[in-house]
Parts: structure tokens; C-alpha cells; sequence
């Protein structure tokens, strides 16, 4: 490759390229994540990442990106908002007849749209350059994504583990880019989360741990996303009306006042899952399951799990007898593990023994005052 290159042109030229495709923000950092080594062989040591066993067996490759694309030096790494119009977080929280999706997979499935954008963004730098050679990720592998965008400026880690922006919050996806290319490097920014433990102590499960430690065993999104067998009893009724994944931890931090919507209209929210009745999603046979969830990340957990996270919410809503009369009709024709749910549901049902949290009475003023565009 020729030493003629002006290595900060093109790193000018591939942020601009980026912005182009609809990243909002791109960033360039070294591959060197060293220093992480000791914190993720703690935190796997802990037990903290619970089933999610590809995260033991990859072990430390997920500090050493160089090894997953031999000849890399640098990564690009990428963001992508995905906030929706009308989010109508408060609104859906609080109603316990609805279920709670988590607002990243309303739409359409990020991971195919933001690797394209990424070879695409590849394809550009190869075409100006001979030689380059390129991989791009998108959940697709064993990467430490989140190290690599604080490292390439793109936000700081908060005490939720997320990467936060002072511009634009937490709603956004991160990618990156493995390339061969010696590009300047972006500097870190400042962290801003300073005394602020807001996420910490809004947690519905007490899944921060520690600041900037996650025990995802507690945690609600790995319980109703990661998790395959049965919900642990003692985490059931702090789940709500969540039947995929859980923003508490973000809504209720002040940086998300800042917060970009999306301008992707992928992530728009489908109709049927943009503030559903639990009852109607209820109805769904495996195959509407399917039908209905064609292209989106849901579709993965399977209709055994969507129809045990719909059964905890169920035995965490209201007492209905129209609920009661639903989750009796399907007691028969499911697995064992979706009856335990089930059988769970209807004892809480018949004794009426549901109640708002103050965890989540405190949520919905929080986001209903600081977050009115999207409450």
C-alpha cells in the first residue's frame, strides 16, 4: 500500500462517507483493549453472564479484535439512532394491560441494515484504495463494541455499561469496521456521569451491581431475551408488563433528555407491537408468531419464550376475569415450562396480588416530566 496516502484526509473523508450512509456520529480508534482484559475475565469469573455461554468460550477474544481479522489496525466504529417517533414510553409502562417491547426492536431487525451500511462504507475506502481490506460487525461476533466506541470518542461508558453522548443520549446502535488502514485516531471524551447513580437505583431487578458492573443474570433483558428456561420466581413480578427487554436504565438517565430520533424508517414501530394488548398478542399461534415478527430481532427467543414473558406480564397486570379466562384456555397444547409461567399467572390473577411498584411509580413522573416528547 503506498506511503503516499494522507492517512487524516481519508479519515475526514470516511466520517463524511459515514454520515452520508446515516451514522450519526463515526469514530477511528486502535484495537488495543488490553486494559479490559482483567474486567471481563472478573465479570465471566462472577458467573455474571449467566446462560449466554459463547460469552465464556470466546473468553479474552473479545479484547483482541486484531485476532478476529488478522492484519486489522484500526477500527471505525459507528452509530446509529434508532429512538421512534412517539415512543410512548410512560404511556405503555404504566397501562398493565399492555406489554413493554423494548424500543430498539420495534421496528425492523438493526443488525442487516447496519452491516450493509458498514460495507458499503468499506466498499468506498477500497474503491479510493487498493489493498484496504475490511470487515464490518454488527453483534456478529465476539467483540468488545462498547470499549472500541469510547475509545474512538463516539460517547463514555455509563454505569449502566451503556455508551452515553452528551448530544444525543443512549438510543442508538453501535457497529464497527476492522480495517488494515494506519488512520489518525479520535481522542476519548470526558466522562459525565459524575455522582448520578439514577440507573443504578431505578433498576427494577437490582441488576447494577456496582457502577459500571452488570449482573445480566438479574438483569430483564437477558431474562426475557437470553434466558431459555423458566424465569427465576423472585424476579417475576418486578418484570412488569416487559415481554422483551427493558429501557428503565436509560429512560431514567438525564442524558436522554438530548436524546436524536431516528431518521431510519426501519425502526419505525410496527402497529402491532407499538403499545399492543397483552390479550391479543396472547392469541398469536406459532405461526402468527412468525408471520407477524417477519424480520424483526423478537423472532429470535422463539414463541416458547414469547409466550412465557406474555404469561409473566399476564400474572403481572390488573386482575381480569377476561385474563384469567385467556391464560386457562391455554393451559393445555404448551410446553412445561410455559405452564409453570402459566400456572404462576392465574395464581396471582385470582388473588388480585399485583401491584405498580414504587420503582415504577417514580419511573413514569420521571419520564412523563423530563422526557414529554417521548412519554
Amino acid at each position: 500500500m503506498s506511503n503516499s496516502i494522507n492517512y487524516q484526509q481519508l479519515a475526514d473523508d470516511i466520517k463524511r462517507w459515514g454520515a452520508e450512509l446515516g451514522f450519526q456520529k463515526v469514530g477511528i480508534t486502535d484495537l488495543d483493549l488490553s486494559k479490559h482484559e482483567a474486567t471481563l475475565q472478573q465479570w465471566l469469573d462472577n458467573g455474571y453472564h449467566g446462560e449466554m455461554d459463547f460469552m465464556e468460550r470466546h473468553g479474552m477474544l473479545r479484547a483482541r479484535p486484531a485476532e478476529l481479522h488478522p492484519g486489522s489496525v484500526r477500527a471505525i466504529s459507528v452509530r446509529m439512532n434508532y429512538l421512534p417517533v412517539e415512543a410512548g414510553f410512560a404511556k405503555t409502562l404504566k397501562d398493565g394491560s399492555k406489554g413493554y417491547i423494548s424500543r430498539y426492536a420495534l421496528g425492523r431487525d438493526y443488525h442487516k441494515l447496519m452491516r450493509k451500511r458498514l460495507k458499503q462504507l468499506g466498499d468506498r475506502i477500497q474503491s479510493e484504495f487498493d489493498g484496504t481490506d475490511f470487515r464490518p460487525f454488527v453483534d456478529s461476533a465476539p467483540i468488545m463494541e462498547r470499549p472500541l466506541a469510547e475509545k474512538a470518542g463516539l460517547g463514555w461508558t455509563g454505569k449502566h455499561t451503556l455508551i452515553l453522548d452528551r448530544d444525543s443520549g443512549s438510543w442508538f446502535f453501535l457497529g464497527e469496521l476492522l480495517i488494515n488502514l494506519p488512520l489518525p485516531v479520535d481522542e476519548p471524551v470526558e466522562e459525565g456521569c459524575g455522582s448520578c447513580t439514577a440507573c443504578m437505583t431505578i433498576c427494577p431487578t437490582q441488576a447494577i451491581v456496582a457502577p459500571y458492573e452488570l449482573d445480566a443474570r438479574r438483569c430483564i433483558s437477558y431474562l426475557t431475551i437470553e434466558l431459555r428456561g423458566s424465569i427465576p420466581e423472585e424476579f417475576r413480578p418486578l418484570i412488569g408488563n416487559r415481554i422483551y427487554g427493558c429501557d428503565d436504565c436509560q429512560l431514567i438517565c438525564p442524558w436522554n433528555r438530548y436524546a436524536q430520533l431516528t431518521d431510519e424508517d426501519d425502526f419505525s414501530p410496527r402497529q402491532e407491537l407499538h403499545s399492543p394488548q397483552l390479550l391479543e398478542l396472547w392469541t398469536w399461534t406459532e405461526q402468527q408468531f412468525l408471520d407477524n415478527l417477519q424480520g424483526s430481532p423478537i423472532r429470535r427467543i422463539g414463541y416458547e419464550c414469547w409466550l412465557r414473558n406474555l404469561a409473566v406480564a399476564l400474572g403481572n397486570a390488573p386482575s381480569d376475569a377476561a385474563i384469567i379466562e385467556a391464560l386457562e384456555n391455554k393451559t393445555e397444547g404448551v410446553t412445561d415450562m410455559v405452564r409453570e409461567h402459566i400456572d404462576w399467572a392465574l395464581e396471582r390473577q385470582r388473588t388480585g396480588v399485583a401491584e405498580v411498584t414504587k420503582q415504577l411509580k417514580r419511573l413514569v413522573r420521571a419520564v412523563e416530566k423530563g422526557l414529554p416528547r417521548d412519554a
